[in-house]
């Protein structure tokens, strides 16, 4: 028996109201599959989906997906369908749910797949409840299958931040994962022990950051440097080879040569009046 959601309360956000402004760069361009819809414009909406869902500028061709977009291109899925599956894949799991925590992953799934942030602490505490009884491929079907969703995107809008008003957008505000994984990252290469907290401590800099080098720059080090008797061997050889070799001698003074001018017959000579000595 699952847990039913917990009660929150939403707060005044820009998409609940009607807005009246003029229509700008920052207004919002849904993507829609429609029966009319050219190879292009499905192109494109597979990039919005990808953009949308991965927040990822340029789309890397590992993270790809061709059997999804070889369905939307047939016709056999809506975008919905789409979006359900990208929030399934490997890739997601990857980028967000493995690096963030079950709050920080409820704030980001709603932004990318409800187009909006969360309304607090007790919706991410409530969202985190699901991710923890269904997973996150429950919690995304729960989105997905949600009235909220169906009646901002309905099965054929690629979701999008809905009436970004003067904030920026939400893929550059919030990064994939924050200071809390990166710390886990620093500690699993660091050995659980940074510079700083050596530092702290009192200890010399000189040994926090000795202690600070992780054991694989060392293993490398070792691995790149040459053996003792073989770099040895080539020393002695290279001595050797040094010593016997005759260099040509540089030291003497080269004398020069000069030509003596040789007497010619210059033309026109026999003409009275010319100097030919």
């Amino acid at each position: 028996m699952s847990i039913p959601l917990l009660e929150y309360t939403p707060n005044s956000q820009n998409q609940r109201v009607e807005g009246y402004e003029v229509p700008s760069e920052d207004t919002p361009q849904p993507y829609r599959l429609t029966p009319t819809s050219e190879y292009a414009d499905i192109d494109a909406i597979i990039w919005a989906a990808y953009r949308q869902i991965f927040s990822e500028h340029l789309i890397l061709k590992k993270h790809r997906q061709p059997f999804l977009e070889s369905q939307l291109r047939n016709r056999a899925i809506t975008v919905r369908d789409l979006i359900r599956g990208l929030g399934k894949t490997d890739v997601y799991w990857e980028l967000v749910g493995e690096t963030n925590s079950n709050y920080r992953l409820v704030d980001i799934t709603l932004k990318r797949f409800l187009g909006r942030a969360s309304y607090g602490k007790d919706e991410e505490i409530a969202w985190s409840i699901v991710i923890a009884t269904k997973g996150l491929h429950g919690f995304i079907d729960t989105l997905l299958d949600s009235q909220e969703y169906l009646n901002n995107f309905g099965s054929d809008i690629v979701p999008f931040q809905r009436r970004r008003f003067k904030d920026r957008p939400f893929n550059l505000v919030n990064p994939r994962y924050d200071g809390d994984y990166r710390n886990r990252l620093l500690g699993q290469y660091l050995e659980g022990r940074s510079f700083y907290q050596a530092v702290r401590t009192g200890e010399s800099g000189q040994r926090g950051v000795r202690q600070a080098i992780p054991d694989t720059f060392l293993s490398m080090a070792a691995s790149v440097s040459p053996g003792g008797m073989e770099y040895q061997r080539s020393s002695d050889r290279a001595r050797n080879y040094i010593s016997n070799l005759k260099l040509p001698e540089m030291s003497k003074q080269v004398t020069e040569t000069t030509v003596k001018p040789t007497e010619v017959a210059l033309p026109y000579r026999y003409i009275p009046g010319n100097k030919t000595t």
